[in-house]
């Protein structure tokens, strides 16, 4: 109802076309960087800074020596770390550990190169298309420390002017956004005109185009296979901008990537930014990287923030630079003082050693809330990971970057057994490929799956058992095809490599009308593209590279986009209904659970109040096309604070499934 009185057309898709198209490429720009360093360890003074050049007034000292080289790095042989300095500029550095026969250097020689990039250009500024030269560089160095020309040439080639303004990379706008919409009431391009996150999956590779063989979105599949269903608690976790710590090991750059993933998936979708709340906080999850001890002050300033903010009826954004400084971030640490000490984050992933790759038995990540509350994926999630997992073999079947396993067999694998996605990973001497290898038979056994997913409820077994009883399993079979049907959607029209343009079918909610992005509402997709050699000839599969990696990004950003395009619908229902009277029996207490009853307290309680906002009911039958539990209070919970982030005015109270017996709910 509330969809067709905005008179909003469906999502239009847009995939990489097929890889016989011949349009000339040429070579990636590089980011001009504002500072490059050598970082040397001397066994008396710790790591100093042996060379540097900057631009004016941007500090070195004291600072990026301890974000290039975190807690571990001894014990390995090379790393790429990321950070953020000062929060105006992405860092990169490229470590370097050779044994060596010097007494005084405990025949270890460890350096790092880094250089420290304007985050004018995205999450990361596109530092990655430096890491080639840096860790070329860093292996030069420590064969022989006095090439500092080296040093010299790479700066005089990239350095930023002192005196120039950071400008866009000169990369070609992407054409054929993932989600394109046409505005069919006038004057709605008008509308909601405030900055915000752009989506970074809103845009698919043009033709030519390929991801860079560092970019961090080729960790994708490794998220995936990493976390398994687990992936979908953090996922809401940062769609409600929560404080997310990746506790580690080194090396550190694959969890870098993560960090980089994370924030990426939870974007939100430029489809639903006209439909929220105008003074929703939409700014995307800041990813700070690594962080360390050096970076505690930091986070204890964000931490005061935070408890302003729940003190404060005021709006916590700063209109004078428009961002949201209570937002949530996302960031990965080797130093495990920072995840003893809870009140600085609100999500902590504890990973699982690197030896743990050689164990006969999955070891997932942990997840926890402060006090030590465990997070665990709800059975749903366990489904729509499997149906994830399905849907990328069959697309990565269908598409020709598919190659034979004898040509990846020599390849390095993740370690993840039980559910591999990925058999191969981009490295410097090898060109990057798209999981060439899914396993569609790979399933996850259902002792692992107890580690990591809560129980089947007691009410969802008698419900299932009852139903099956009383329709002859029709009622459970119908069920689950809408389940498998919502699941589907999510990666509809993703799979063709034929049709360049598709559009994918309409669930409860129609997509949600608003303007075609443009180039810097696509910034961080577009800097996925590396093109080859001017006029050089690509071969057959480099236009399919990146279609599972994308195909990721498209599926969590259509899962937002279906969580709060139902919430949308509510609230619009909801605008000239009285809730309170017509969702709420005042007279029959006995029929609310114990949960339900609380609510119902809550309400009376708000009903008339200032400030309080009005309320909205969101039952079991919005939870289940949402893609969320009907069964999980976890879900539920999610769904309140999702409503009091993104829609300010509302309250919502959610009623989860259960088995009623003459019209009283028992359990």
């Amino acid at each position: 109802m509330a969809a067709s009185r905005r008179g909003q057309p469906a999502l239009s898709v847009h995939l990489p076309q097929s890889a016989s198209s011949s349009a000339p490429v040429v070579l990636p720009d590089l980011p001009p960087i504002s500072a490059l360093f050598l970082i040397d360890f001397d066994v008396k003074a710790g790591y100093t800074i042996v060379w540097k050049r900057a631009v004016e007034g941007l500090e070195l000292e004291g600072a990026v020596e301890y974000k290039s080289l975190p807690s571990g790095l001894h014990t390995v042989s090379n790393d790429l770390i990321y950070f953020v300095h000062d929060g105006a500029h992405a860092g990169l550095s490229a470590f370097v550990n050779i044994p060596t026969e010097e007494e005084e250097t405990r025949h270890a020689r460890m350096i790092a190169v880094g250089v420290l990039v304007p985050l004018s250009y995205g999450r990361l500024g596109r530092a990655w298309r430096h890491a080639e030269g840096l860790q070329d560089i860093a292996s030069k160095l420590a064969e022989d420390r006095k090439q500092i020309q080296l040093l010299e040439e790479y700066w005089d080639r990239n350095g930023a002017l002192e005196t120039s303004v950071p400008q866009p990379l000169k990369d070609v706008a992407l054409a054929s956004p993932a989600f394109s919409f046409r505005s069919l009431r006038p004057g709605l391009d008008k509308g909601h005109a405030r900055n915000r996150s752009a989506s970074d999956g809103t845009a698919l590779i043009p033709p030519g185009h390929r991801l860079s063989p560092f970019h961090p979105a080729w960790s994708l599949t490794s998220l995936l296979d990493t976390f398994g269903p687990l992936i979908f608690p953090i996922h809401r976790a940062a769609l409600l901008r929560k404080r997310i710590l990746i506790s580690c090991h080194a090396p550190v750059h694959e969890v870098c990537n993560y960090v980089y993933d994370i924030s990426v998936l939870s974007n939100i979708p430029l489809s639903v930014c006209d439909v929220i709340d105008p003074a929703a906080p939409v700014q995307r999850l800041r990813p700070l990287f690594t962080i360390g001890v050096h970076d505690i002050s930091y986070l204890l300033e964000h931490q005061a923030a935070l408890k302003q903010r729940s003190n404060s009826d005021n709006d916590s954004s700063d209109p004078a630079s428009g961002e949201d400084t209570t937002s949530g971030w996302v960031a990965c640490t080797t130093d495990s003082i920072l995840a003893m000490k809870e009140g600085l984050w609100d999500m902590l992933i504890t990973m699982p050693p690197p030896d743990s790759s050689n164990a006969k038995e999955k070891a997932w990540p942990t997840i926890e809330c402060p006090k030590g509350v465990p997070v665990k994926a709800s059975q749903r999630d366990l489904r729509r990971f499997r149906a994830l997992r399905a849907g990328l073999a069959r697309l990565a079947s269908g598409s020709s970057v598919v190659e034979s396993q004898s040509e990846t067999s020599d390849a390095p694998t993740p370690s993840t057994p039980a559910i591999r996605l990925a058999d191969n990973k981009p490295t410097p001497s090898s060109r990057p490929s798209t999981a060439t290898i899914i396993r569609p038979t790979m399933t996850i056994a259902d002792d692992e799956a107890e580690k990591i997913v809560e129980p089947t409820t007691w009410a969802a077994l008698a419900y299932n058992g009852f139903m099956w009883w009383a329709s002859a399993g029709e009622k459970r079979h119908s069920e689950e095809v809408d389940e498998q049907s919502h699941d589907a959607s999510l990666l509809a029209d993703l799979g063709s490599p034929v049709s360049p343009t598709m559009s994918a079918a309409p669930q409860r909610r129609p997509s949600f009308g608003t303007t075609t992005p443009g180039p810097s509402m696509v910034d961080s997709l577009t800097s996925l593209t590396t093109r080859g050699p001017s006029g050089a000839e690509l071969d057959g599969n480099d236009d399919d590279r990146a279609r599972i990696e994308l195909a990721i990004i498209a599926y969590f950003h259509r899962l937002t986009t279906s969580i709060l395009g139902v919430l949308a619908d509510i609230v619009d229902s909801s605008d000239d209904d009285d809730l309170l009277d017509l969702d709420i029996d005042y007279t029959e207490p006995a029929v609310l659970s114990e949960s339900e009853g609380e609510e119902r307290e809550r309400l009376l309680n708000q009903e008339g109040g200032a400030g309080g906002g009005s309320w909205v009911r969101v039952d079991s039958d919005a939870l289940a096309q949402m893609g969320l539990d009907v069964w999980s209070q976890t879900d539920a919970d999610f769904v309140k604070e999702i409503v009091a982030r993104y829609f300010s005015d509302k309250r919502a109270i959610v009623l989860t499934k259960g088995v009623e017996v003459c019209g009283v709910r028992v359990c």
